[in-house]
């Protein structure tokens, strides 16, 4: 899963084009933001009903069995914003009516399908998470923190698209947060130039528990490749943290003094009021980025007393249609990123094109029964 850089890249120039974007810019517009017709909410319905029709469970769910005659032409449209626009888009109308657990589940994997292939969150294979507080284990694990009500600091994750649809907000807080991975390297590269070249050099990501018994503890990448005037980003400061701990001990004191001066670095800017842009999704709110380009981060909230009032998120992670031959594909800066695939689920087949995908990125062979 390590992406490595096409060609040795000495950070002298800033990103510029549609990547580049600052929040308060963006703040009054809604040219972000697509908005359901009635139309169009109703061809979700439809789309639902014919899955059930079918019995199309989610994990042989098409095209096909989801049918959108008119709102696929806008989520084409859609899919070109994330890989050539900002690199995110606000669906917002997902009907009240289909934000059941059930009917959102499928609503989600069935919008997922016409701009990637759902791919594996979690070592047990789930390509659908459930966002929302585990609530306290005093016998237990902590749960992550993103089970929790705690704040959660910018990050990416380990997948090309992410897509959240907001079944219930919290009673106060949890909003979203949205950076530009241009924007932060940019001012890497203008504020701290001494920590710049950093960011294109191989770092140690701690693959945690989500991964198979053969694979390695970590990943080695950079934390940014160029591709064109288009950054490919990936940022998680715990994963980090922890991965130089795992491997031989993190190197020298200097270097890792140096690494944690350019986490924080990226963390305070992404936040920062002139980077940073909020989103306070509410029901029926479908947020789809691209990890590549845009960092993400939550503030911390207050919830509900009652379970059914709760804040409820449903994620959904995709790899782009068209990566799954990764070793045919052209290297260079003009390239496209290599493609992520979420995490290596344990004693579960993966599909034929996912396991090419695998290989083709270099990455040991996965386990099947």
């Amino acid at each position: 899963m390590a992406e490595t850089p096409h060609t040795p890249t000495v950070p002298t120039k800033p990103f510029r084009g549609p990547a580049l974007w600052y929040g308060p810019d963006l703040a009054g517009r809604d040219d972000w933001v697509l908005s359901l017709s009635a139309e169009t909410r109703e061809e979700l319905r439809t789309a639902l009903h014919t899955a059930r029709a079918r019995a199309a469970t989610l994990l042989r769910m098409t095209v096909t069995d989801f049918p959108l005659p008119t709102l696929a032409a806008e989520l084409n449209r859609a899919a070109r914003t994330l890989a050539e626009g900002r690199g995110f888009l606000l669906i917002k109308g997902v009907p009240a009516d289909l934000l059941g657990e059930a009917e959102a589940s499928t609503v989600l994997r069935g919008i997922g399908q016409y701009l990637g292939r759902p791919v594996p969150q979690t070592a047990d294979g789930r390509t659908l998470y459930h966002i929302r507080d585990a609530g306290p284990t005093p016998d237990g694990p902590a749960p992550p923190a993103h089970l929790t009500r705690a704040a959660l600091p910018f990050h990416t994750a380990e997948a090309d698209l992410l897509g959240l649809l907001c079944l219930r907000p919290a009673r106060s807080g949890g909003r979203t947060l949205l950076a530009s991975a241009a924007a932060v390297h940019n001012a890497v590269l203008e504020t701290r130039p001494d920590l710049a070249g950093r960011l294109y050099r191989s770092h140690l990501f701690d693959r945690q528990e989500e991964r198979a018994p053969a694979e390695d503890a970590y990943l080695a990448s950079p934390l940014v490749t160029r591709h064109g005037d288009r950054p490919s980003m990936r940022y998680d400061h715990a994963r980090l943290d922890n991965g130089a701990r795992t491997a031989r001990g993190g190197g020298p004191d200097g270097a890792r003094a140096a690494d944690k001066e350019l986490y924080d670095f990226i963390e305070t800017t992404a936040a920062s009021p002139a980077v940073q842009l909020e989103l306070d999704l509410q029901p029926g709110d479908l947020l789809l980025l691209d990890n590549h380009l845009v960092l993400h981060a939550r503030s911390a909230y207050e919830d509900f007393d009652a379970l059914e009032h709760k804040r409820h998120l449903l994620r959904l992670w995709l790899a782009r249609h068209g990566d799954a031959h990764l070793a045919g594909r052209t290297a260079g800066p003009d390239s496209r990123p290599d493609t992520r695939i979420g995490v290596t689920p344990l004693d579960v087949i993966r599909p034929r094109s996912l396991r090419m995908a695998r290989r083709g990125c270099g990455c040991p062979p996965l386990r099947t029964h």
